[in-house]
């Protein structure tokens, strides 16, 4: 038997993503999604990120905290559905980048940008990620491209980026709001774009008109919109108080 190992979170995300909903399915999909990575005592020693500012990608290890499933013992499945095949066809979890695993860890590959000192706490600056708001890092590994890229590896399902889906349209209602907001919310409307153009509802849904109207929280808004075809339109933005 091993010894019992627990994790100790060293940090937690500040994201635009405030629910799993929408959160893009990989890191690198959408490029506007930027965020902090707030570092916990007493981990927020400068002199532990010494040398982190030659690095501009780095690693993060963290914990799938919103995936429900993962937190009951034995409630697991050796076979999930990856949307990237339409939710239809099951593959080996371990041949899968699902949440729903024995344990609930997941890697993320995130742009850096710097560290913010403010009040003597420390920010790492980040952007192109896919981790919903509060999500715990058990740790960080600086990128290096000689060890971790490898363009001729094979990635069996997943052996290409995924193309963006939705031609994104916005409601005169919407672009008012967005024009509100610009100077506080510069990205906002890219954001949303880079979001709705990987299509986040279920994958059974993908591509196909329904009179649903779909919402999520992104940022510090309400975003609601249709789908038409292949057509997705942002119908509505309301500022969340």
């Amino acid at each position: 038997m091993f010894a019992s190992t627990p994790f100790k979170s060293i940090g937690f995300i500040h994201s635009p993503y405030k629910e799993k909903f929408a959160v893009p399915r990989q890191p690198g999909l959408v490029p506007s999604a930027k965020a902090e990575l707030e570092i916990l005592p007493p981990y927020d020693d400068i002199n532990a990120f010494l040398g982190l500012d030659t690095f501009s990608h780095l690693w993060l290890v963290f914990i799938f905290h919103k995936n429900n499933d993962s937190r009951k013992a034995n409630n697991w499945s050796p076979t999930v559905r990856p949307p990237r095949l339409g939710g239809n066809k099951r593959m080996g979890v371990f041949a899968t980048r699902s949440p729903s695993r024995p344990n609930p860890i997941g890697l993320s590959l995130v742009e850096f940008h710097g560290i913010k000192q403010v009040e003597g706490k420390i920010f790492l600056q980040l952007s192109n990620i896919d981790l919903v708001d509060g999500t715990p890092i058990v740790d960080i590994k600086p990128y290096i491209p000689y060890a971790d890229a490898k363009p001729d590896a094979l990635a069996g399902f997943a052996q290409d980026s995924p193309e963006p889906l939705m031609e994104i349209q916005f409601s005169t209602q919407a672009l008012q709001a967005i024009k509100k907001v610009h100077k506080s919310y510069p990205e906002l409307q890219q954001l949303i774009s880079e979001v709705l153009q990987q299509d986040p509802r279920p994958a059974y849904k993908k591509s196909k008109a329904d009179s649903k109207t779909y919402a999520v929280h992104l940022s510090d808004f309400n975003i609601s919109w249709v789908n038409e075809g292949l057509i997705t339109t942002v119908v509505n933005i309301e500022a969340i108080v």
